[in-house]
């Protein structure tokens, strides 16, 4: 039996609520569950997650495999450890830092939109020179 760590919904049209169960993975969505080990409610400011974190733990132990969603919410809970990618060798280094300055970024604080405006009257001087 795949036992699968996943969200069950709950609420309303338009109003979603969901259980963290473990259940069957070849069980329906809102079918039978084994255990109810937490809940999630994304319509709160910020989202509730009650996650039992010794059951979750216990059921990981079993072989118990987490959704995506789930595994997300167990790293956010703190029930599974985060993943730590690699260093990035220098020439991808270089590629990364170019895509996160072309990102927009909502900076909170005075102090941190000083220096990203900085940033960005530094940025169009090094475009203008590479140009060249």
């Amino acid at each position: 039996m795949a036992v699968r760590i996943r969200l069950t919904r709950l609420g309303k049209k338009k109003q979603p609520a969901y259980r963290v169960v473990v259940a069957d993975g070849r069980a329906p969505r809102d079918g039978r569950y084994i255990e109810q080990i937490g809940r999630y409610d994304p319509r709160h400011e910020p989202s509730v997650i009650e996650i039992d974190a010794e059951r979750a733990s216990y059921w990981l132990s079993r072989g118990a495999q987490p959704s995506d969603p789930v595994r997300r919410l167990l790293e956010v809970a703190g029930v599974v450890a985060v993943p730590v990618k690699a260093p990035a060798p220098a020439a991808e280094a270089k590629a990364a830092e170019a895509k996160v300055s072309d990102l927009r970024i909502h900076i909170v604080g005075e102090e941190a939109q000083l220096a990203a405006a900085a940033e960005e009257a530094v940025a169009p001087d090094t475009a203008a020179e590479e140009e060249s």
